[in-house]
């Protein structure tokens, strides 16, 4: 019991300053700061899994991209 008390503690002060005086107030709101934290957290894994998701989805072909070069080296010519 005593290390389950000492945990929360270490976790509550890890969140922030203590809120007010009384332990059992300041216990609320660090459960409400560990919810916001919860929050951020599932948050930026979902934007994570969604970036690694569409990761090089829209890759362009090495011929299309040879194309490319090709009509940019015209044009820088045909302006010189």
């Amino acid at each position: 019991m005593k290390k389950k008390h000492s945990l929360w503690r270490w976790w509550a002060k890890a969140l922030g300053e203590k809120a007010c005086k009384d332990d059992r107030e300041s216990d609320r709101i660090a459960v409400i700061r560990t919810v916001i934290f919860i929050t951020y957290l599932i948050t930026n894994a979902f934007i994570i899994a969604g970036v690694i998701r569409h990761w090089n989805q829209y890759e362009i072909p090495g011929c299309l991209l040879q194309i490319e070069e090709e009509q940019n080296n015209q044009t820088i010519r045909s302006f010189l």
